[in-house]
């Protein structure tokens, strides 16, 4: 059987995602590091909307598409260089997304609704983009935080939480509550929620 678009999309995000450099360590097996982010945004994404349209799976899957591209070290050090970095990135992003898409055979009204999913527009407005920066927030509390609490101090740590957590929607922030956090780690969070 022929696979449809989506499961087309999906392969090829995953195919450009398994050429990154940067690998990432899980039970002694080494990963691409993008391509374990995006299926654990997929798997993040399906645990807390079972039923998120194809669109939000393709936008959670392509989050970071190839975001090795665009190294953090060519932008100053400072939060005005963070920021611009990361709005290059979501637009590379967002560009090579459209290109899989058209690729695929997606009209333009779909590809537009990926974009503005990537590139968070009308966040607070758009339930899809809302979905997302709440599976960004979840993922990097489940597999990511625990790591970065202990290579920062905790005011750092408290303060990016804090960031964080106004990020999320009131469902986004009771599954945060729900997962599993280290003593260490729960002290911190409900110290940054408090």
């Amino acid at each position: 059987m022929k696979p449809t678009r989506f499961e087309t999309a999906i392969a090829l995000i995953d195919k450009a995602n398994s050429e990154d450099i940067n690998t990432y360590e899980v039970a002694g097996i080494q990963y691409p590091k993008e391509l374990l982010y995006s299926q654990r945004m997929t798997r993040k994404l399906l645990q807390f909307k079972p039923d998120a349209s194809k669109a939000l799976q393709i936008a959670a899957r392509a989050q970071h598409i190839c975001r090795w591209n665009i190294p953090r070290d060519e932008y100053p050090m400072d939060r005005v260089g963070y920021l611009k970095w990361r709005e290059t990135l979501k637009k590379m992003h967002a560009d090579l997304t459209s290109e899989i898409l058209k690729k695929v055979g997606y009209d333009e009204q779909f590809d537009d609704r990926i974009r503005k999913i990537i590139l968070k527009k009308l966040i607070k407005k758009n339930e899809e983009s809302q979905a997302l920066e709440d599976i960004i927030c979840l993922v990097f509390l489940d597999y990511y935080f625990e790591e970065f609490a202990e290579k920062h101090p905790d005011e750092k740590v408290i303060d990016i939480l804090q960031k964080t957590w106004v990020k999320m929607s009131e469902a986004g922030q009771q599954e945060a509550l729900k997962l599993k956090f280290s003593e260490k780690s729960l002290a911190l969070v409900k110290q940054a929620i408090s």
